[in-house]
């Protein structure tokens, strides 16, 4: 009855965006990207991926995570795009996910410090409107300063070196030992936004649509 610019847009809905995961730091980064995705903890067990190098580890648990969020979604609720993550640091050889414990985490900065380690975060996004899926691996260099053990033990006792990969991060308390980078900063921190825009790219949405109020 109306012409497009009349009483609505011709602009498709866009797709509702989900993300597969409860870290603050991958919520942070999609809204600082101008995204407002809704959070839906996959609960996925991150066990069973000890005998697979780092990067096939994490690309599978994201895969997990994505899938896990994506099959709760009812049809009726429209194009829905999934978003998983995970994170690990190679280091010496071995993987370095959370510490179990604060002695776990004192002993691995302990290895670290002047030293370098690789920092693996798997993507993937899954549209559950055609079950499509688009998936990789992303790595970053990260090179660690040389904090004395008095500031170790203090690092450790805030707590954050038990929640997060690789016992660092990038944006808190850590930030003072992370000398340098060679890679993206959101691979680091647990999602690469580039990274997420070529993904959804061959899922056939534009980042920019996503924009909120775009």
């Amino acid at each position: 009855m109306f012409g497009c610019g009349v009483l609505a847009s011709c602009r498709a809905v866009p797709p509702r965006l989900v993300l597969a995961s409860a870290s603050p730091a991958r919520l942070r980064l999609l809204e600082s990207a101008g995204l407002a995705p809704e959070v839906i903890v996959s609960g996925v067990d991150e066990d069973g991926t000890e005998d697979l190098p780092a990067p096939a580890a994490v690309l599978l648990l994201a895969r997990r995570k994505a899938a896990a969020v994506a099959t709760r979604q009812s049809p009726e609720g429209g194009r829905t795009l999934v978003i998983g993550c995970d994170s690990l640091l190679e280091f010496d050889g071995a993987v370095e996910g959370k510490p179990v414990s604060a002695a776990a985490a004192t002993a691995l900065w302990r290895r670290l410090r002047t030293r370098s380690g690789l920092l693996h975060t798997g993507h993937c996004v899954i549209d559950t409107a055609t079950g499509a899926e688009a998936a990789v691996t992303d790595t970053a260099l990260v090179r660690f300063g040389d904090p004395t053990d008095a500031e170790i033990d203090a690092y450790v006792a805030t707590g954050e070196p038990l929640r997060v990969a690789g016992a660092f991060t990038l944006e808190g308390f850590g930030a003072p030992w992370i000398d340098s980078i060679d890679g993206n900063y959101g691979t680091i921190t647990g999602l690469s936004v580039p990274v997420l825009r070529r993904l959804l790219r061959q899922l056939g949405v534009e980042l920019v649509d996503l924009w909120v109020g775009g």
